[in-house]
């Protein structure tokens, strides 16, 4: 019989560049209490925090006086770190999960499977330097940052779409909706790997 215990991960990590405590539950209701720095980068982890139905605090208190760029990577880094955490062998998810994400003009289509081997497909652009105060070069960087500490295989793309919002906003609230899916208990399954080989990874 599969455990109905709630499913938390934690981490916090100190370097000279990042201090960051994070913690989730994947059995949450979408509660966030996101606080990094860069204004955009809570937005969308508030976004995924409230359309994946998983619970995130993360606090970051990174070197922005350098640049954005190891708060960006090292806060997804921590988050796949406690997302795995929670998981623990992974008995019972879904593990699969994909999603169309339409806003307005835009369209994404995000797929992924909770695999143990980390992968990212990433067909998207941005037109536009910064979105906020937040180098858009770093989306694709945190989500690449987050499939290989969490070990998802992660295929995102853009469809369709011109407003840089959109497209960004579109393609965190796609990885929400599939990862909503992949965590999620199914009674079928019960306390069985979701794998022939009676693990996932390796």
């Amino acid at each position: 019989m599969a455990s109905t215990a709630p499913r938390t991960g934690s981490v916090n990590r100190n370097t000279t560049e990042t201090k960051i405590a994070i913690a989730v539950n994947l059995d949450g209701t979408g509660a966030y209490d996101v606080h990094t720095g860069i204004g955009f980068l809570d937005h969308m982890v508030e976004q995924f925090s409230r359309h994946s139905l998983i619970d995130v605090t993360m606090h970051v208190d990174g070197d922005l006086h350098v640049d954005q760029h190891h708060t960006t990577e090292d806060s997804a880094i921590a988050l796949g770190q406690a997302i795995s955490d929670a998981l623990g062998d992974k008995a019972g998810i879904g593990r699969y999960g994909a999603a169309y994400s339409p806003m307005d003009e835009t369209l994404s289509r995000v797929a992924l499977d909770i695999s143990g081997r980390p992968y990212l497909v990433w067909k998207a652009k941005f037109t536009q330097e910064k979105l906020g105060e937040w180098d858009t070069e770093l989306i694709e960087h945190w989500f690449h940052s987050v499939a290989q500490s969490a070990g998802i295989t992660l295929h995102m793309e853009l469809l369709h779409g011109t407003n840089n919002h959109h497209i960004c906003e579109s393609l965190y609230k796609g990885f929400a909706r599939a990862m909503r899916q992949a965590v999620e208990r199914d009674p079928r399954k019960g306390s069985a790997i979701p794998s022939t080989k009676g693990q996932l990874g390796g």
